[in-house]
C-alpha cells in the first residue's frame, strides 16, 4: 500500500459517476435485454480510461476503476457466480431488509426516498461457485491499461465483504446465515486473490459492520449485532488468508444516503472488531454529520500501531462542495491521533454505488469535491510537514 512520509495522499471509496452511454447499457442488461458483449466491453474500457484520467487530473493519488462495469458494488457478482439469479422471493425479502430504523422513525422521510437501485436484489438459489473469471479478468485488464496511461501513485479495486452480500444477495438456499456467510467467503476468495495478484490494493466494502445495524439487523440489540460483526470479520479473515495485510483496506459505512442517520451505531461500538480484520487500512466516514465528531472518541482508545486510517473528509451524499480548509482541518484531526504518515484522506462512501439515472451528487460536483479533497490535502501537508498556517 502506497504511503508517504512528506505529504497526505488522497483516495476515495471506489465508485464514481458513469457516462450515460454506460448507464443505459448496464440498466438494459440488468432488465434482461441482450447486450452485445463486444459493445459492452468497448463502452466499459473507454469509461475506465476516462475515469482514471479524471481522478489523476483532479488530484486523486490512489485511484480505482470507478466500478464502471458494475450495476452495483454487490449485485454484479450474479453475473460471475453459479447459484445466484433473479427471484421474486428475494425481491420481497430485499425490500424488508432495506427498511431502516430511521425510516421507521420518520415515515415522511421514507416516502421521499428514491429506490437504492433500479433493479431488485437477486437470490441465492443453489450452491455458490465462482463459475467464470472472464468479467473479473476484463475489469483487471481495463484498470491496468488505464493506470498505465495516467500513472497514478497507486491503484485499488473494490470487492464486497461476505457479510454485506447477505443483505444484497438474499439467501434462499443455505440452512442458516452462518452457513451462508461461510459459503460466500469461500466463493469470494477467487476475486480477492485475483485483485491482489494483479498488483492492486484490495478494498473490501463492509457496510455490514455499520449500516446493517440500522436495517438488516434492526431487531437485534447492539451486543447481538456485535456478534454478527465478529462472525463476519472471522469469515473475511479466512477468505483473505495468505494475502498480505498491507495490500488490503477495509471500508466501513453507515448507509450512503442523505437522511437522519439517528440510529447509526457509534464507531466506538464496532471499531475494535474492525481492527481485528487482516486489512492494514481502515476507511471510515468522518464527514457524515452523525460521525464527524467521532475523531474525539478515537482519541480515547488504543489504535493498533500497524493500522492506517482513511477518514472520509468529503461527503458523498450532498451537492455541497467542501472548502479545502475544512478538508485540511478534518485531516489534521486524524493526523493528531495516529501521526501524519498513517493518514490517507478519503471520501465517506462511493458516488455511484448503484447505477441510477438520478444520482445523488451530479457529475460535475463529484469532480469538484475530489479537487477540493486534493487541495485540502495539500494545505494539510503544508501544516503538518512545514508548519504553515495556511
Amino acid at each position: 500500500m502506497k504511503t508517504s512520509t512528506d505529504r497526505i495522499l488522497t483516495t476515495h471509496a471506489g465508485s464514481l459517476p458513469r457516462p450515460k452511454s454506460l448507464v443505459d447499457v448496464i440498466l438494459a442488461r440488468e432488465k434482461g435485454e441482450t447486450i452485445d458483449a463486444a459493445t459492452f466491453e468497448d463502452v466499459t474500457s473507454k469509461a475506465v480510461d476516462e475515469v482514471v484520467a479524471l481522478q489523476v487530473k483532479n488530484g486523486v493519488d490512489i485511484v480505482s476503476d470507478g466500478e464502471m462495469s458494475k450495476p452495483s458494488y454487490t449485485t454484479y457478482i450474479r453475473h460471475r457466480v453459479e447459484g445466484i439469479q433473479p427471484d421474486p422471493r428475494a425481491a420481497e425479502k430485499g425490500r424488508d431488509i432495506m427498511i431502516g430504523r430511521d425510516s421507521l422513525a420518520h415515515p415522511d422521510f421514507a416516502r421521499s426516498r428514491s429506490n437504492f437501485s433500479a433493479t431488485p436484489f437477486p437470490g441465492c438459489v443453489g450452491p455458490l461457485k465462482y463459475k467464470d473469471r472472464s468479467a473479473l479478468d476484463r475489469d483487471i485488464a481495463h484498470l491496468k491499461a488505464a493506470a498505465g496511461k495516467s500513472k497514478p501513485a497507486d491503484v485499488f479495486m473494490t470487492a464486497p465483504s461476505p457479510g454485506i452480500l447477505t443483505r444484497f444477495i438474499i439467501n434462499l438456499h443455505y440452512p442458516n446465515e452462518d452457513k451462508y456467510v461461510e459459503a460466500l467467503a469461500d466463493m469470494m476468495k477467487t476475486e480477492y486473490r485475483a485483485i491482489v495478484e494483479a498488483g492492486f490494493v484490495l478494498q473490501i466494502d463492509a457496510p455490514d459492520l455499520g449500516s446493517c445495524r440500522n436495517n438488516q439487523y434492526r431487531h437485534l440489540s447492539d451486543d447481538e449485532f456485535r456478534k454478527i460483526a465478529a462472525r463476519n470479520i472471522e469469515a473475511l479473515n479466512a477468505a483473505t488468508e495468505g494475502l498480505p495485510g498491507d495490500k488490503m483496506r477495509l471500508h466501513i459505512c453507515w448507509g450512503n444516503y442523505e437522511g437522519p442517520h439517528s440510529f447509526d451505531l457509534p464507531l466506538l461500538k464496532i471499531i475494535d472488531i474492525a481492527f481485528k480484520a487482516r486489512m492494514q487500512a481502515i476507511s471510515i466516514e468522518a464527514a457524515n454529520p452523525r460521525h464527524d465528531h467521532e475523531w474525539e472518541e478515537l482519541k480515547t482508545i488504543k489504535i493498533p500501531d500497524d493500522k492506517i486510517l482513511i477518514p472520509g473528509v468529503i461527503d458523498s451524499t450532498t451537492n455541497f462542495i467542501e472548502h479545502p480548509k475544512l478538508v485540511a482541518q478534518r485531516i489534521g484531526r486524524y493526523a493528531d491521533i495516529v501521526g501524519r504518515e498513517r493518514v490517507i484522506a478519503g471520501v465517506d462512501c462511493g458516488f455511484g454505488t448503484a447505477v441510477r439515472t438520478d444520482p445523488m451528487v451530479v457529475d460535475s460536483i463529484v469532480w469538484a469535491k475530489l479537487k477540493a479533497l486534493g487541495e485540502g490535502a495539500a494545505i494539510a501537508s503544508d501544516r503538518l510537514w512545514q508548519g504553515k498556517a495556511a
